[in-house]
């Protein structure tokens, strides 16, 4: 009897050894997720649309608050959908932020650009130069022009979009590597509810054609 009573002890410390490391591995997927959809999310750069500022291959850490709570409407892991964005104490960027966003045309996309024109605002470029309500901006030096406004270029939105109002609740963002980024020239303005949320650290950095981590570009804030 006491061999077996034994026994059944041994049994039920292994069934509760068993049921705390799954209870652990939920709660740590739990807390992942949590993280993930309202605090701060990781992204990678693929592509050079916002050279120099971000290059490929840069990672980097977005916030997910910085203008409100988005009520999370994807299936954990997946771009699957299961209903509407919903938005609580939506903020509007600042002129400047750098944002992640869902591409309008294809919402399973992410794309990363910054914000150029606000809600309500006259958006208007002359060959390059950006006007807003008429009066010329002065962009920081992240601004990368790599050929000047071309014949071929002088009716193309990319040098030279005619005065734009931007509707309420959407933005004008543009990639800092003016000549090579599919952005609001292109496509229109952005609907605030795509916002996913704002750029502001990269923490790892690898040069896929030199084979080497880019050491001074490790915890470089994003302006």
């Amino acid at each position: 009897m006491e061999q077996n009573a034994a026994l059944i002890e041994i049994g039920t410390r292994k069934k509760s050894a068993l049921r705390e490391y799954v209870e652990a591995i939920l709660v740590a997927l739990l807390l992942a997720f949590f993280i993930r959809e309202f605090i701060v999310q990781a992204f990678k750069i693929p592509s050079g649309s916002m050279k120099e500022t971000l290059l490929v291959g840069d990672h980097i850490l977005v916030s997910k608050f910085s203008y409100g709570i988005h009520v999370p409407n994807q299936i954990p892991f997946t771009s699957m959908q299961i209903f509407p964005d919903i938005h609580f104490f939506q903020g509007i960027p600042k002129r400047g932020d750098i944002i992640v966003f869902k591409y309008p045309k294809d919402q399973t996309r992410d794309f990363i650009k910054r914000v150029v024109g606000l809600p309500g605002e006259t958006i208007e470029i002359r060959d390059q130069a950006i006007f807003i309500n008429g009066q010329e901006q002065k962009e920081g030096p992240y601004v990368n022009h790599q050929d000047a406004n071309f014949l071929s270029s002088l009716y193309s939105p990319r040098d030279n979009l005619p005065p734009t109002k931007i509707p309420d609740g959407h933005l004008f963002v543009m990639g800092d590597n003016r000549e090579n980024s599919q952005d609001s020239r292109w496509w229109g303005a952005l609907d605030i509810n795509l916002i996913k949320g704002r750029a502001f650290i990269i923490y790892w950095s690898w040069d896929s054609e030199d084979t080497r981590l880019r050491w001074e570009r490790l915890g470089k804030t994003l302006k």
